[in-house]
């Protein structure tokens, strides 16, 4: 039979094809329209009724929205404001009111004209609709005209339609959801990620009063966000922690072409770059044109300013993009009419006329900024001149490990145990402490899909050392060639050699320092990995209870627990506690810890960057008082770890 007139399974007509319509379309496949349904999918419906608000307050010159209250009670959320309240009026082409529809229709909103929003979070019209298709229930109150109006939702259709309650002396609007069980796992909000977001709003806007309460636990959390020095102050708080070259940060704001740029800029004695852009007070977490103007900027100030300081001669070649932004603070703010965001998640920036004008704000204002605080001017030159000195010694570092590959006839570390496997997508790398370890995996493992790095000793503290110093580290650079996508100015995803890395370290002191070097070394040097999901902590267990011809394994304590429990209190056992994996001979450690089957295993995300910083400038860092600080507010917290 020819392949022509091979039969295939089932049929493909017109009957076969689906028309989704309405919010039908949002429910189906709801990572088109949040990213994802897991935590950061239920956070973004919180931040999509909050960034309305927000629009409200910008365009009223935060007359009206500039109170928003948010409110997380068990499993629901309310976001409350005192804005001018969502129009109620009957749209005669659809016969419903323009709430209604606002909330039941894609791309319905106040926002696609001239007229209402001259500048908001997006022209999408899809973020409330959103909200509601993703959730079991959505109850909209708007006090208005003396008058207070109700409607309630059930999974994105109206179940009582809009109708008046009563009178009111309130103006605004509030909205009462609880997200989906359906579509997300679990709606566990987290209280210091809803803040973190709510702090943000607060330092973008400063006629805005954001209130956020959590009553979900005895302990009622609130906190009240208004910052009247806006993004200096939010600056200020980034660097708290850290040495500023400067007397206080850099800042300026400047309207062009209907585009406002405001951004502050702060350098530190550090060696990582800390950088936060908005548009339209959402934060663009993978930048845009916006940001690739300010680089642009600030790599061509700096480079005229060394010139003019007379420090070509120090280093011939220009300064580059890396050179200029170690140790930099930056929160970079735009307010643009027509924003053209690159997906509904609103993570990157899209519109071409933004890079030129931003361009050319910032080196206007850096220019006039070195020339009226030459003092500061030459610290950041020399910070700048410094991580220049640092690159061309790594150069060096680099250029001498790949002749040395090469003479060597190889370009992998030979430590390495690599897998048989060619596609990325289905390879694993395992990051172990010790060759004692290393050996039982190597022996335990999978050869096909899984590699094996055994690693000696601790990596160094790459929180406070050079690029240089870092690349002369042997584990480090070992690391780095094991991964394949280099670091820094040379890095590619695209390059990586596995797309699940798992740091895998003993359960005591030692392993978690050594787990913690690695994260920091991932955060700082490799960041998109963590943003790719690639990266992942591995749990072993800590014991093996056996009884008789059974056996049982436990993760913690209370597993240990629960599995005594359930034996007969005649009954005998073994109990032996895990001190190291290298403990664990290469069967146990395979069933236990590397099977996919039966693994455990922690997929390392960072919800909120700013935190994330904060904690590795405390943990890692050269100040003692605020890890000691952190290490007493958080030692109780820790489960099961062997001194």
């Amino acid at each position: 039979m020819s392949e022509a007139n091979t039969p295939v399974a089932g049929s493909y007509g017109a009957d076969s094809i689906q028309v989704l319509e309405g919010l039908e379309a949002v429910r189906k496949r709801p990572g088109m329209y949040i990213g994802d349904t897991g935590t950061r999918g239920y956070h973004h419906l919180v931040y999509e009724i909050v960034d309305n608000s927000v629009d409200e307050a910008i365009r009223t010159g935060f007359k009206f929205a500039n109170k928003i209250s948010i409110r997380v009670d068990g499993n629901t959320v309310t976001v409350e404001d005192n804005g001018r309240g969502i129009p109620f009026g009957v749209m005669p082409k659809y016969g419903k009111s323009a709430l209604e529809i606002i909330y039941t229709t894609l791309h319905a909103g106040g926002k696609f004209g001239d007229g209402a929003y001259k500048v908001s979070g997006g022209l999408h019209g899809v973020g409330v609709s959103v909200v509601n298709a993703l959730s079991e229930w959505v109850e909209v109150d708007v006090h208005l005209n003396g008058k207070h109006h109700h409607i309630h939702f059930d999974r994105g259709k109206t179940k009582a339609p809009l109708k008046v309650k009563g009178p009111s002396k309130k103006r605004g609007t509030t909205v009462t959801f609880m997200a989906d069980h359906e579509i997300f796992d679990t709606l566990d909000y987290r209280y210091d990620t809803l803040s973190s977001r709510l702090r943000e709003l607060a330092f973008l806007n400063k006629g805005v009063k954001i209130t956020i309460r959590d009553t979900r636990e005895k302990s009622v959390k609130e906190h009240v966000f208004q910052y009247k020095g806006g993004i200096v102050e939010f600056v200020k708080m980034l660097t708290e922690k850290k040495n500023p070259l400067q007397k206080k940060p850099i800042y300026a704001i400047q309207q062009k072409d209907g585009i406002q740029v405001e951004l502050a800029i702060e350098y530190c004695d550090t060696y990582s770059e800390q950088i936060f852009t908005f548009a339209n007070a959402i934060h663009t977490r993978e930048g845009g044109t916006h940001l690739e103007g300010f680089r642009t900027a600030l790599t061509r100030a700096i480079n005229e300013q060394k010139k003019k300081l007379g420090y070509d001669k120090k280093v011939e070649e220009p300064l580059t993009g890396d050179d200029v932004r170690e140790g930099l603070t930056l929160v970079l703010a735009i307010l643009i009419p027509n924003p053209q965001f690159e997906g509904q998640t609103k993570m990157k920036l899209g519109n071409g006329e933004v890079k030129g004008i931003v361009t050319s704000v910032v080196y206007e204002k850096l220019t006039e900024y070195f020339d009226e605080n030459p003092a500061d001017a030459k610290r950041i030159i020399e910070k700048c001149m410094q991580a220049a000195l640092a690159r061309i010694a790594a150069r060096k570092a680099r250029e001498l490990v790949r002749r040395k590959s090469a003479l060597e006839g190889a370009g992998l570390p030979g430590k390495l145990a690599d897998c048989s496997a060619r596609e990325p997508k289905d390879s694993e790398l395992f990051i172990v402490e010790g060759d004692s370890a290393g050996g039982s995996a190597k022996q335990g493992r999978n050869r096909h899909f899984q590699a094996i790095l055994p690693l000696k000793g601790k990596i160094t503290n790459v929180e406070k050392t050079k690029l240089d110093k870092i690349l002369g580290d042997g584990e480090v650079a070992a690391l780095i060639s094991a991964i394949g996508c280099g670091i820094q100015a040379e890095f590619n995803l695209e390059k990586a050699r596995y797309h699940k890395i798992v740091i895998m370290t003993d359960a005591d002191v030692d392993g978690a320092h050594i787990q913690t070097l690695l994260l920091t070394f991932f955060f700082r040097h490799m960041p998109e990995l963590i943003d790719k999901g690639y990266l992942y902590i591995a749990r072993p267990p800590l014991y093996l209870i056996t009884q008789g011809k059974d056996k049982f394994y436990a993760y913690t304590d209370q597993e240990k627990n629960k599995i005594l429990k359930g034996f007969k209190a005649e009954s005998k056992y073994i109990i032996q506690r895990y001190k190291g994996l290298g403990e664990m001979n290469p069967e146990q450690l395979w069933e236990t810890t590397m099977d996919p089957a039966r693994r455990v295993m922690m997929q390392v995300s960072v919800d909120d960057a700013v935190i994330a910083d904060e904690t590795f400038i405390i943990l890692m860092g050269d100040e003692v008082e605020p890890r000691r600080k952190f290490i007493e507010d958080n030692a109780k917290k820790v489960e099961e770890l062997d001194l």
